[in-house]
């Protein structure tokens, strides 16, 4: 599983129109209609505390996840709120105790290229979620890396900074490479750039598979959705929004 280092300062930049906002909302209307409307909950690959923020300012007592300390680094200068950051492998994460909920946002499952790698983070949430606790997390699907950006390049400048993201599919593992290419201009400079280079792995997965996964982690499954809205997942689905339950505890 790759961590984010250099894209890590530049991150924010490029992600600026990702609808966090939108996806806080629809989260937070999953969560109160469950009953969470406060309380401890966990993001899971939380990266630079985008989304971690947002709940937080919902109410919730948040703690967030990642693997990268570059990405980490910048939510701790972010943060506003009391939010507990820790630097840990989803594979492997460690809580203190229990937590109301579990959420995992802009398809950091998919980082996860080992079915046996998503069960045991999978198992992991099973294990630190209260008793009927909701587990939410999306997921980039086949389709969407076969079929849509898949061996194609995304490019884009802004003033300070710019890209190139050249995607690889390879059809017979479902995974994608991507190689990114920064250039970030150097401070007090107007035309010096230092440029970056990082190649990260995802793997497409299908409803299928996750449903796979969450029965063999112990996970109850209730609900697949097209990306973030209401409407059912169906086979054109880019991205797809599962609601899952934490089954168990209360047999024991």
């Amino acid at each position: 599983m790759e961590a984010y280092t250099s894209f890590a300062g530049v991150y924010d930049t490029f992600m600026d129109e990702t609808p966090y906002d939108e996806w806080c909302d629809r989260i937070h209307g999953l969560l109160t209609e469950d009953g969470i409307k406060d309380g401890l909950v966990l993001d899971l690959g939380c990266g630079t505390g985008s989304l971690t923020k947002r709940l937080a300012n919902k109410g919730y007592d948040m703690i967030g996840v990642d693997y990268s300390e570059d990405m980490l680094g910048i939510a701790m200068e972010q943060r506003t709120e009391e939010i507990l950051y820790l630097c840990q492998d989803m594979r492997e994460f460690e809580l203190y105790g229990t937590v109301r909920a579990i959420v995992s946002a802009c398809d950091c499952i998919n980082y996860l290229t080992e079915p046996e790698d998503v069960v045991d983070c999978f198992k992991l949430v099973n294990n630190y979620l209260d008793p009927k606790g909701l587990f939410i997390f999306d997921f980039n699907t086949v389709h969407k890396y076969r079929d849509v950006i898949g061996d194609s390049v995304i490019a884009e400048n802004r003033e300070d900074c710019s890209f190139i993201w050249e995607n690889y599919y390879d059809e017979e593992d479902n995974m994608n490479e991507y190689d990114l290419t920064i250039f970030v201009k150097k401070e007090n400079s107007n035309d010096e750039y230092v440029k970056f280079e990082e190649t990260h792995y995802q793997r497409g997965y299908t409803l299928e598979d996750m449903k796979e996964y969450i029965k063999k982690a112990g996970l109850k499954f209730v609900a697949a959705y097209d990306d973030y809205t209401l409407e059912p997942a169906n086979k054109m689905s880019e991205r797809v929004l599962i609601i899952c339950r934490e089954q168990g505890k209360d047999k024991r």
